[in-house]
């Protein structure tokens, strides 16, 4: 079971900011897919042609998975993927 947490406009989107899923997935990237899946709202606005589109914060743990192996980083059961959209403000 892989804990999911959506902020903002996502969490919006998504109608909660924690879900738990139980995708058949091993990597980030594909967590993210199988989200864009579920929620048809969100297909486009996490990834782009595969990769996370900029300027997203996606943590795997507490990590910024772009300091890790990005989408390809590994995900495991009782793992939390939390997803931030851009944020603009001055």
């Amino acid at each position: 079971m892989i804990q999911l947490r959506f902020f903002a406009t996502y969490r919006a989107a998504v109608g909660q900011k924690t879900v738990e899923r139980d995708y058949d997935a091993t990597t980030v990237g594909e967590v993210l897919a199988a989200v864009e899946d579920e929620w048809p709202e969100l297909a486009g606005d996490i990834l782009e042609d595969g990769e996370i589109r900029p300027q997203l914060s996606v943590l795997k743990d507490g990590r910024e998975v772009t300091h890790m192996q990005g989408t390809a980083t590994p995900v495991e059961d009782g793992d939390t993927v939390s997803v931030f959209p851009p944020v603009a403000g001055g």
